[in-house]
Order: C-alpha cells, then sequence, then structure tokens
C-alpha cells in the first residue's frame, strides 16, 4: 500500500512538471504575442525560453511516457504468440530499448559535462572512464536569457566569480542526462516487470482502440 502511494506522489509530481512547462510556454507565447502586436516590441528571450521548455518536457514526456506504457506500439504479431514466446521478445526488446538509452545517457553526458566543468567519459560507445584533460565550458552562455540573480551563487563556483550576463548553458543543458537516465531507469524496471510475470511486452498504448470501441458502444454498433 505505501509503494502505491509513493508511487501515486511521483506520479503526481512528474505530471504536475509537465504541466506547468506546458503552461510556462503558452504564457510566455501569449505575452510575446500580446508585446508584438499591442505594444510593438518584442520578448527577446522568449523563443529560446520556449525552446529549452519545449525540450524538457518532450524528455521529460518521453520517461513518463514508458512508465505509463502510453508509448504507440504495434503489437498484432505478439499477441498472437504464446505466453512463453511473447515473454522472450519482450525480454529482447527490452534489452535493445537498454542498451539504447543507455548509449543516449553516454551521449547525453559527453554533451553536457564539459559545460558544467566535468569531464567526459572515454570511449567511443560504451564509458571507459572519465577524461583526465578537458576545457572546462561553464562560461559559455546561452544567447538571450538574461542570468537570474537568484542563481547568481554559482558564480563563484562555476565560473570563477565572474558574473554572467546570461543563464550559463549548463543550466538547461543539464536536462539531458537526468531525462536519459530516467529514460534508462524506465526501461530497465518495465524489463523487471516482463521478467517477473507482471507484463509480457515493453510499452503498447491501445488508447485509440479504447476510444474506438466506446464510440462504437455508444452508437449502438458490434
Amino acid at each position: 500500500m505505501q509503494t502505491g502511494q509513493g508511487s501515486g506522489v511521483i506520479d503526481r509530481i512528474e505530471e504536475t512538471a509537465i504541466a506547468f512547462i506546458l503552461g510556462l510556454m503558452t504564457l510566455i507565447t501569449f505575452a510575446n504575442v500580446v508585446a508584438r502586436y499591442v505594444f510593438n516590441s518584442n520578448i527577446l528571450w522568449a523563443l529560446e525560453a520556449t525552446v529549452f521548455l519545449f525540450a524538457w518536457m518532450s524528455l521529460l514526456g518521453a520517461a513518463y511516457a514508458v512508465k505509463k506504457g502510453a508509448h504507440l506500439g504495434v503489437d498484432a504479431i505478439i499477441a498472437l504468440l504464446p505466453a512463453t514466446a511473447r515473454r522472450i521478445v519482450g525480454l529482447v526488446a527490452v534489452a535493445v530499448c537498454v542498451i539504447f538509452s543507455f548509449l543516449l545517457l553516454k551521449g547525453a553526458w559527453d554533451y553536457w559535462a564539459n559545460f558544467a566543468n566535468l569531464p567526459q567519459t572515454e570511449g567511443r560507445w560504451f564509458p571507459l572512464g572519465f577524461e583526465e584533460k578537458f576545457r572546462p565550458k561553464a562560461w559559455y552562455e546561452v544567447n538571450d536569457i538574461n542570468m537570474p540573480d537568484f542563481l547568481r551563487f554559482i558564480e563563484p563556483l562555476m565560473n570563477d566569480g565572474d558574473k554572467y550576463e546570461k543563464m550559463p548553458r549548463f543550466i538547461p543543458y543539464a536536462i539531458l542526462p537526468f531525462t536519459m537516465a530516467l529514460l534508462l531507469y524506465r526501461f530497465v524496471m518495465a524489463g523487471v516487470r516482463i521478467w517477473t510475470g507482471k507484463s509480457d511486452r515493453i510499452v503498447a498504448s491501445h488508447e485509440v482502440e479504447d476510444e474506438l470501441a466506446e464510440v462504437q458502444a455508444a452508437r449502438g454498433e458490434n
């Protein structure tokens, strides 16, 4: 019971975060439209902020959809297989997804790390350690978003005490390794569910079929 409650709380946090980001995107876009057509002005940072927020929402949503089984999938053939074969196919599929998401995590870390004054991994495909020498890039800034005053405390830590005029890139880019790690975790948990017999496939949303069935039932169709 406690596990279910905890999972429900986490679900609400994720759903609220995604909804908040979507609402913030809408608000910024609406404000910029009003500024342009009513006040003949422009919010310079609006486009860049909206792009970052859209990326955050999409990446968080992708991981969340794995957890909820909401990704679309074609399982017409899988449904014809016996239970044991479905489980084997499901385990193979989830293994491929785990490897793929692990590669995404490595790539996301390597892209973000130097922006955060951290080392990239060595190895082309799989990490073989961390690089010993690298060029710190925490001084790289985004193009238009001004540095918020409440984040000034990071300047002595990341920028040798120099002031940021714009937000440093490592802040918005941090969503990359975070969500890729979350995606990897979701696929591992999907594999655990298949292994323990709680499921026989990864994710295959039947939302459209369910809605069509409801419409047909409402119309009295077979």
